[in-house]
């Protein structure tokens, strides 16, 4: 069944399978790299990077010669050193999500600082670099910045990077081409930045076609993804909608609540 619809552009995950059939299939057209996949792979690096901090510190542990309880002052100060190391990888592993949200609240970064503080002096300044760097990453995808501001951060973002040996083998993500293919909604702001409607389609797809023996056929699957299509652009509308009828039930059930009030 024909369209008249013209394609703007395409959003796909960082496969290397895309660019080329899309160039084939669709040439001239902008391709959009999901800004979540992008950042899937960077916050997995940076998590890796965190985990190496902890079992670099569970290697500083050291091992006691002799079995049973404690007795002696030494073996005592052993297991209470022992204890506080683990006390940090602890720390450590709770609170690793910190490293890549988004956004943290005040107690958080109050968490934060004092995880990083109690660390050694060559882990926790790198650990500190490591959350800011990503800060900076999230404020890259900013809708309020054009492309042109984007990748001059980046490039400026990269540079800061190589300065840091350790951090430059962790983020080498940074160095990815899909990486400035994922600025590209910039420019567009009609371009979505994720491939998120698209994903939750197919699982939809995926899921009917579990249940309903029909929709396995070609012609229904077309009928089904146009039908989506068709309710993503009836969405705002739909909204509004709702949020109408949700407005007038609770003026109804107020002016039903005054008039069984009971009087003094």
């Amino acid at each position: 069944m024909r369209r008249e619809l013209s394609l703007k552009g395409v959003t796909t995950d960082g496969s290397n399978l895309y660019p080329e059939a899309i160039k084939s299939v669709f040439p001239g057209v902008r391709h959009q790299i999901c800004v979540f996949h992008v950042l899937k792979e960077i916050n997995r690096s940076i998590l890796k990077a965190v985990t190496k901090v902890r079992r670099e510190l569970a290697a500083t542990k050291t091992k006691r010669t002799k079995r049973g309880r404690p007795t002696d002052r030494d073996d005592k100060q052993l297991i209470k050193k022992n204890e506080r190391i683990q006390a940090k990888i602890t720390a450590l592993f709770d609170n690793r999500f910190l490293f890549v949200q988004k956004s943290l609240t005040k107690k958080e970064r109050e968490t934060f600082r004092e995880m990083t503080k109690a660390l050694p002096k060559n882990y926790g300044p790198e650990l500190r670099k490591l959350r800011e760097i990503m800060e900076e990453v999230y404020r890259l995808f900013d809708r309020r910045c054009t492309i042109d501001t984007a990748l001059e951060k980046l490039r400026k973002l990269r540079e800061r990077v190589k300065r840091f040996k350790n951090l430059s083998k962790s983020l080498s993500k940074l160095e990815s081409p899909t990486l400035e293919k994922s600025l590209v909604f910039l420019s567009d702001k009609n371009l979505p930045s994720t491939s998120n409607a698209v994903e939750r389609g197919n699982r939809r797809h995926r899921k009917m076609q579990k249940t309903v023996y029909r929709v396995r056929t070609k012609s229904h699957i077309e009928n089904r993804i146009a039908l989506d299509m068709y309710r993503e652009s009836r969405l705002p509308r739909r909204r509004r909608t709702t949020e109408r009828l949700h407005w007038k039930r609770c003026y109804e059930l107020k002016r039903t609540c005054q008039f069984h009030e009971m009087p003094d």
